[in-house]
């Protein structure tokens, strides 16, 4: 009689996968994936380091190539330096595809993530007490210490609702997050709106992005569109991004339009000079993870000057550096304003905005000209810079000036610009500046080289009043302390030397200077046009903020000009007096100084009272007993005679003073000496040189500071 496990006994390998089949479908029947939560949970809140909670655990598609992970109510809690109970968001519902045999053949390394679906997240997102924010979590390393994110293919979110507040940028906004279905005309998209405050003034955002992440095929890159309004500043980014992921193979065009690029700062805390108005537009990639950005073949406008070229940051080391190669086909040179820290943009011009508009507005109630606007250490310290730029063609009315090119570095606040150069005619103005922006205040240092710059050039922006020809060169340097330009010319020492070899000049300015009359109205006639110049020598000691005139000369064959006093710098002061010598017998010549005092702002030129006084009231005094008697007090008889220029200037670059015999009269009685050290009289004129030419002046040491001369005595401007 058989037994009733004979069967089982003759085939145990058969008997044995029944038995494990059964096994598999009551497991089946009575598993429950919910009770692995616990682990799950205390898992995830191990990889992103704060209290993570679930209401429920569950694995779909279990034994499939592409299993589901099912997590409902999620609360991911805050780091822990945050008051317990505070959350960094919710979730009702994650779900997470995965690609189950990369999982097992990497050993678990190599994570691709299919499909993710996020249903409902909320998310209050800011920095905790120390400064450390809750919205950064910690990812795996890859071998080499990069961090190896999971490859995500198709993201889903749907009713994403995000809030972001972070004092440090003054930034308060609500992020809303959604996904769009597809339709006949678009793929599955993305859509994201934010509205807050950024960098304290109003934001507006719109983000359109593809739904499908890195598991694309790479023919088919992922495409972004992002279109934002923050304040006066306006982005539209439209292009494609290869591996999304990873932030890398960019493919972008680049919109930019504000009222200022200074505003930039607010948004990418990326700090730039003030500027008017402006519109660029170009092409915009990034490696390194977007730590390196590029803005490359731009062009556009800022004012009325058009600008092109390439735009760098680099955010590895332990500063923002920016490289940066810039050109101007035509720059109007009011848009560069800014950086001296004067209103940016021609005033009245059609570009001009209301901010601009206001800066200017604020700077005509101003009793001064030179900028005073604080340079922003903070910033200046904060971002490196290396920047080329020029402009091949300036516009300006009041400066002769051809084109510009310059070489700016930022390195730990040290500014240097190595050189600054301007042409003007066939000869150039050649600056080198170093800023130690490490101190407070700064101090600068400034050399100013005028090389064969061209006269004739110069005297074009006064449209044909004045004309000349002739070359000038010398050099002014400046050593100053303070944190804007009005402050650092204010408290500087140094000195200004410019001379100039033969050449012309209008001769209405000669006869002017002397109110010569009757020689003003035959230089109209064109008898005679233009004076010949024999030599000028301008010799300027900067002592605290004072240029004081060592000496001033300009000889002619009409005349000889000369000039005393000084400019103040401190408070832009002027009280310089202008006499001249006529080397020619004149009628109808008054012959007083002219006094030049006021402001660089509203200067006043009128004759020295007193002694036109004198001269009008000789006149009356002759004309009343004998008219024609009253033209002997306008006679001049010629007794100027040429000076020893070679002289002049070779002394001025030594600095040696200049003797009175040299220098001529200053107070508008011929031969008087002039205010000069009378050590100086004992020296004696070389051989006579009238066309020589224009040499490097020599540096002064600093001196103690002069008493400042007293302006010229003066009837008050009516």
């Amino acid at each position: 009689m058989a037994q009733p496990f004979d069967g089982l006994r003759r085939h145990p390998v058969w008997t044995g996968f029944g038995v494990f089949v059964a096994c598999l479908v009551v497991l089946a029947l009575v598993w429950n994936w919910n009770w692995f939560r616990p682990m799950v949970a205390a898992k995830i809140a191990a990889q992103l380091e704060r209290p993570v909670t679930l209401q429920h655990f569950d694995v779909e598609n279990a034994l499939s190539a592409q299993p589901t992970l099912v997590l409902d109510g999620v609360a991911i809690g805050n780091p822990p330096d945050f008051p317990q109970g505070t959350q960094t968001g919710t979730i009702d519902e994650l779900r997470v595809s995965f690609d189950l045999r990369a999982l097992i053949g990497s050993f678990g390394k190599k994570i691709i993530v299919s499909q993710l679906i996020v249903q409902h997240p909320e998310g209050d997102l800011r920095p905790g007490p120390k400064g450390k924010p809750n919205w950064t979590f910690p990812v795996g390393q890859d071998s080499a210490g990069n961090a190896a994110p999971p490859r995500i293919g198709s993201l889903i979110i749907t009713d994403g609702d995000f809030r972001f507040a972070d004092p440090r940028l003054k930034a308060d906004f609500q992020v809303k997050v959604r996904t769009q279905p597809a339709d006949q005309k678009h793929e599955q998209q993305m859509i994201v709106d934010a509205k807050g405050t950024y960098g304290g003034q109003p934001i507006n955002a719109h983000f359109v992005g593809g739904s499908v992440l890195s598991l694309r095929n790479g023919a088919k890159p992922y495409p972004v569109e992002l279109t934002a309004q923050s304040g006066d500043t306006h982005v539209h980014l439209a292009g494609t991004i290869e591996h999304p992921e990873q932030l890398s193979g960019a493919n972008l065009q680049l919109e930019l339009r504000g009222q200022d690029l200074a505003d930039l700062y607010k948004l990418f805390h990326l700090p730039l000079q003030p500027s008017p108005p402006y519109a660029l537009r170009g092409h915009l990639d990034y490696d390194n993870g977007g730590k390196r950005i590029r803005f490359s073949n731009f062009t556009g406008r800022v004012g009325e000057s058009d600008l092109e070229g390439n735009f760098e940051v680099n955010r590895v080391g332990q500063r923002p550096a920016v490289d940066a190669d810039l050109t101007s086909h035509n720059v109007r040179m009011a848009d560069l304003g800014g950086f001296i820290g004067a209103p940016p943009g021609r005033e009245n011009a059609p570009t001009e905005g209301p901010k601009q508009r206001a800066e200017h507005a604020e700077q005509n109630a101003k009793p001064t000209l030179l900028p005073d606007t604080p340079i922003d250490l903070s910033k200046i310290r904060s971002t490196d810079y290396k920047v080329h730029y020029k402009g091949e063609h300036i516009i300006t009315s009041w400066a002769p000036l051809d084109h510009i090119e310059a070489n700016l570095t930022i390195q730990d606040g040290d500014i240097k610009l190595q050189p600054l150069d301007f042409a003007v005619g066939s000869g150039t103005i050649h600056m080198l500046a170093d800023l130690n922006g490490q101190a407070n205040p700064i101090h600068a240092k400034t050399d100013i080289d005028f090389r064969h710059v061209d006269f004739q050039r110069l005297t074009q922006s006064t449209n044909g009043m004045i004309k000349g020809l002739g070359v000038i060169g010398g050099r002014w340097v400046i050593d100053g302390t303070g944190n804007s330009l009005a402050q650092i010319l204010a408290h500087s020492n140094g000195d200004l030397k410019l001379f100039m070899g033969s050449g012309d000049l209008s001769a209405i300015i000669v006869n002017a200077a002397g109110l010569d009359v009757g020689g003003a109205i035959a230089s109209l006639l064109g008898l005679p046009q233009t004076a010949k110049i024999n030599c000028m020598v301008s010799d300027f000691a900067l002592q605290n903020g004072i240029l004081d005139t060592r000496a001033l000369v300009l000889d002619t064959d009409q005349g000889n000009v000369y000039a005393k006093g000084n400019i103040d710098l401190r408070d832009e002061g002027l009280a310089l007096q202008i006499t001249e010598e006529s080397k020619h017998f004149t009628i109808g010549a008054l012959h007083a100084p002219i006094d030049i005092t006021g402001s660089f702002k509203d200067p006043h030129v009128k004759p020295e009272p007193a002694a036109l006084g004198t001269r009008l009231g000789v006149a009356a005094v002759l004309t009343a007993v004998f008219p024609p008697a009253g033209l002997l007090s306008t006679i001049q008889l010629g007794l100027g005679k040429d000076h020893n220029c070679g002289a002049l200037i070779a002394e001025a670059q030594n600095q040696q003073p200049i003797t009175p015999q040299q220098a001529g009269p200053t107070t508008g009685v011929p031969n008087a000496p002039a205010s000069l050290p009378s050590a100086a009289a004992e020296q004696k004129p070389g051989p006579a040189t009238n066309n020589a030419q224009p040499q490097q002046a020599q540096v002064p040491q600093p001196t103690p500071e002069p008493k400042r001369a007293p302006a010229p005595k003066a009837a008050p401007s009516r």
